[in-house]
């Protein structure tokens, strides 16, 4: 974290649902800074994916604030949230499997001026299995080349924060680190990632810092290494030592 400086993203107790009254979300505050990844981990039911959806604009904060780069995000509407730097790749239903790869690519800019090919080219620079895909449909990519795609869409449109609902559900293991190398790359040079994941272990080792999240209230914080090496949350949350 840089010291003096806010860090680019900032939830301040955060209390979100999907019904106002009922929050699932009861208070939260993390912060992700550029250059950093940043992990979510807890139970089911802990309220991750609500969190993110909230901070995307899709579900409504009841109460808290969420800042991006200084800027009071917290009450706009989704298609603005985009605009305003921050990209969100849900879980499932991330890419129109009926599109071509360049066509789904195409449609992550849409919100965005400047070259089109420019950022077609550094996507595909970035992700060079999906340039040799570029006409095949999104269906019938494999489970990790979708999810590259998913990453890649929703880097065309520029985020300054990137966030990630279970980005490697479903993979295997070796694609699971060639997705998390990937999303290193991406905050290297310059975004801030915070993802969701089940598979909490090998998140927190290529992460900079973690959250554990239970019930929808901060139960843990710190350096990704520290979170590893605690005996009580790898007992309770990285399936035992």
């Amino acid at each position: 974290m840089s010291h003096g400086v806010a860090p680019h993203l900032q939830v301040t107790d955060l209390v979100a649902g999907y019904v106002r009254g009922l929050p699932v979300v009861h208070g939260v505050s993390i912060e992700v800074d550029r250059r950093e990844i940043v992990t979510l981990i807890g139970p089911n039911g802990a309220g991750k994916s609500t969190l993110l959806k909230a901070i995307a604009g899709l579900i409504a904060s009841e109460k808290g604030r969420i800042r991006l780069g200084g800027r009071d995000v917290t009450a706009l509407p989704a298609h603005r949230v985009v605009s305003s730097g921050i990209g969100f790749v849900p879980q499932t239903g991330n890419v129109f499997t009926t599109l071509t790869v360049h066509e789904n690519l195409k449609v992550g800019a849409h919100l965005v001026r400047g070259s089109l090919n420019e950022r077609l080219e550094r996507a595909y620079a970035l992700f060079p299995p999906l340039a040799a895909r570029r006409p095949l449909r999104a269906r019938a990519l494999s489970g990790g080349e979708r999810q590259m795609l998913a990453i890649a869409r929703a880097v065309m449109a520029d985020p300054t924060l990137l966030m990630l609902d279970e980005p490697t559900a479903g993979l295997a293991p070796r694609v699971v680190e060639e997705v998390f190398r990937q999303l290193r790359g991406l905050a290297e040079a310059g975004i801030a990632v915070l993802m969701v994941e089940q598979n909490a272990r090998a998140a927190l080792g290529v992460s900079d810092r973690g959250y554990v999240l239970t019930e929808g209230k901060n139960r843990f914080a710190g350096p990704a290494r520290a979170l590893l090496d605690d005996s009580r949350v790898a007992a309770a949350f990285l399936g035992g030592r």
